[in-house]
């Protein structure tokens, strides 16, 4: 499992690539929303859960992917692109892990993303 310890925060672009990379660990009707890479790992949100992945190893072909249900959020905190400042963020408070930070360079759906949070987080 990934160290949110020390790697709480991800600094993502929008990329097609994990979005393939997550597809065998799709359940029956889960669908992707947005998928996202940094340097060598990345996140994709689909409308149930976050998969985060952690990319190994100095090939990068061992891969720790990490799910993290919306229905297990406590909390959260969305930062929207200004008229500058096109960055967005997602904060998510999980009641075992604490807090995991995203942050967006480019064109997100935070909103979308936000609405399937608060979906899961009210039909408990």
């Amino acid at each position: 499992m990934i160290d949110f310890e020390n790697k709480a925060v991800f600094k993502l672009k929008a990329n097609d690539d994990y979005a393939e990379t997550v597809a065998d660990l799709l359940v029956p009707g889960e669908a992707v929303l947005a998928s996202f890479k940094s340097m060598r790992d990345g996140a994709v949100f689909t409308d149930r859960r976050i998969i985060a992945v952690n990319v190994q190893g100095l090939t990068g072909s061992k891969r720790d992917f990490t799910s993290l249900p919306y229905k297990n959020i406590v909390a959260y905190s969305v930062e929207t692109a200004g008229t500058f400042d096109m960055d967005t963020e997602l904060e998510v408070y999980f009641s075992t892990l604490g807090c995991v930070r995203f942050e967006f360079s480019g064109r997100t759906p935070i909103k979308e993303i936000s609405r399937l949070i608060s979906q899961a987080i009210f039909s408990r």
